[in-house]
């Protein structure tokens, strides 16, 4: 909770800030967004890192093979940085790219995602 009040207020002030700036110099306020953004994504991190561990309890009482859980972590981080490119892009008034880069973020997230498609077709060609 903490975390996410911090990033807020972060984003929040970066985005008035940025949007003053852009009057003069929209360079200076994208690349304020651009930071606020790293930043924010940053702070984050710990809230990631508890998911992680908890996921490295799930495989150990699961038993299940890590192999299978790595796609879920790369979708991840694939649609938050699609997601965040895009909403650079779109801020910096480059909506086309912007909507390369959701397409990029898809197609790559269903490329991470053919192992675990893969298990699945596995287990119902078992079950066949």
């Amino acid at each position: 909770m903490e975390t996410v009040v911090k990033v807020a207020g972060l984003c929040l002030a970066a985005a008035v800030v940025a949007s003053l700036l852009r009057k003069d110099s929209p360079e200076l306020g994208l690349l304020l967004a651009a930071a606020a953004a790293v930043l924010g994504g940053t702070l984050a991190l710990s809230a990631a890192l508890d998911l992680a561990s908890l996921g490295d309890e799930l495989l150990e009482l699961t038993g299940l093979s890590p192999t299978l859980f790595a796609p879920l972590w790369k979708v991840t981080a694939i649609a938050l940085v699609a997601r965040i490119g895009s909403a650079l892009c779109a801020d910096a008034g480059q909506g086309a790219l912007a909507r390369v880069m959701d397409a990029a973020g898809a197609f790559c997230a269903l490329a991470c995602a053919v192992p675990l498609l893969r298990a699945v077709v596995d287990l119902i060609r078992g079950w066949i």
